[in-house]
């Protein structure tokens, strides 16, 4: 069989439990395979020592890496990725920073990462490139002579071509996908967005079959949402770890209704919107004070880039607030943590919650909505309100969606979630489970892989 190749910007090693969501998916394939992963180690090094590989073997699995330079770490990763794509394709087009050079960075470090792996690779490998860091990888790796089935999946949203089109030499970045032989998106939306921009912005065609026709290549491109590992993330739930913290949180909070969000610290999440519409509840539906407790976690990202500043700030002055309007000695409406939780605690603290908010502004899918499904009692579950600009939203249709820039209609929902009947609530969650379980993370490298190995289609 096929070698699995795996690139992505940052490497995990999947035999640990802490490797993350990427790492589970692909590591059954990988070491069934025997498979490389490579990319970035995550280091800096002077530009003379930067293009050294470091190969170490995990069980079945060699992991590859290069260290970068710091200028090329600049342009690369935190310029032309995370100021220009990342807030474009999150439709911030208003915070993105066209840095003169960021792209020649960017350019720079997917040709140097195919060079280096050019070397490494087998004439029957199966490679699976990773994210909008990586877009150009398939290009680079065809103008060496590399003829392997290579597929790219975007882990986050696509938006339409009017927005894409704001990126300067956006022609070059999406000609760039027509290199691979197979393209996947979170969602059916991302993917329209896709095929819109071939045939509008390139005079592309749809020839049937996910088979999208432009600049004289053909690429297929579908919708594979990725999924989590729900017996893992169970599993993590009966642990030691996530039962303190259930039987914490239920101690402490004994007489509230919590509302828990657990989201990284950036303006796609909907942060907010969010906290305003939880101060909606409290004036609306007065009821809940003193009741209702809102445990908003939000985990540091990127706190070198101003627009993050920003948000911190933004939050703790709307916390502080609310806090100051309505809190009383014995019960602080919101409880704002700017810090990382341990992912063995996250069950617990999903658990606990009455209600769990998920209302990103736009999302390639948010994982956290469905950890949150797989966390609950099923005999007395939570309710989900989800925003319905997460990709999640196409599976998980009977969360209540809710409109996260409508700051009423976001209160009202969380009203109705916490004032659900149990029957409601058990019917609601096990649809959702069921749409877990069948569309789980072992599900979605599956399907992806054999539309990478299917040369017919």
């Amino acid at each position: 069989m096929s070698r699995l190749v795996v690139v992505s910007n940052r490497v995990a090693d999947p035999r640990k439990p802490g490797a993350g969501g990427l790492a589970v998916a692909l590591g059954d394939a990988l070491h069934t395979s025997g498979g490389l992963w490579f990319g970035w180690s995550g280091r800096t090094a002077e530009a003379s020592a930067a293009q050294a590989v470091q190969v170490q073997r995990a069980g079945d699995v060699t992991l590859a890496t290069i260290d970068l330079s710091a200028a090329d770490h600049r342009a690369y990763y935190l310029g032309y990725s995370n100021s220009v794509l990342w807030p474009v394709f999150h439709y911030r087009i208003n915070l993105a920073d066209h840095e003169a050079g960021d792209i020649e960075g960017y350019r720079r470090v997917n040709r140097l990462m195919a060079q280096e792996l050019r070397p490494l690779l087998r004439a029957d490998d199966l490679v699976w490139v990773h994210d909008y860091h990586l877009i150009p990888l398939a290009a680079e790796l065809r103008a060496l002579g590399c003829a392997q089935r290579i597929g790219f999946f975007l882990h986050i949203p696509l938006p339409p071509h009017t927005l894409l089109a704001a990126i300067p030499q956006h022609a070059w970045l999406m000609r760039s996908l027509m290199a691979y032989d197979l393209v996947g998106f979170q969602s059916r939306t991302d993917r329209e967005h896709f095929a819109d921009y071939l045939l509008r912005e390139a005079g592309g065609q749809a020839l049937g079959d996910d088979r999208l026709l432009a600049w004289g290549r053909t690429v297929r491109a579908r919708a594979v949402p990725i999924g989590i590992d729900v017996d893992e993330f169970q599993a993590l739930g009966r642990g030691a770890d996530a039962r303190e913290t259930l039987q914490s949180m239920r101690e402490t909070y004994a007489a509230r209704r919590l509302l828990i969000g657990v989201d990284r610290l950036d303006y796609s999440k909907g942060l907010p919107q969010r906290i305003r519409a939880f101060r909606r509840l409290l004036e609306a539906y007065p009821e809940n004070r003193r009741r209702a407790t809102l445990i908003q976690v939000a985990a540091p990202s990127r706190e070198d880039v101003g627009a993050y500043a920003d948000i911190r700030r933004e939050l703790e002055g709307l916390c502080g607030a609310i806090n100051g309007d309505f809190g009383e000695l014995d019960w602080m409406p919101v409880r704002f943590i700017h810090r990382t939780v341990a992912r063995k605690r996250l069950p617990g603290l999903y658990r606990a919650g009455a209600v769990g908010l998920v209302t990103p502004l736009r999302d390639g899918m948010n994982l956290v909505a469905k950890e949150y499904v797989a966390s609950q009692d099923p005999a007395d579950p939570g309710v989900l309100v989800l925003s319905r600009f997460a990709g999640a939203a196409e599976q998980l249709t009977d969360a209540l969606l809710v409109n996260p820039y409508d700051i009423a209609g976001t209160a009202d929902a969380i009203q109705q979630a916490l004032q659900m009947p149990l029957q409601e609530r058990v019917m609601r969650h096990a649809a959702l489970m069921r749409n877990l379980r069948t569309h789980d993370v072992h599900w979605w490298a599956r399907e992806f892989l054999h539309a990478l190995m299917d040369r017919a289609s």
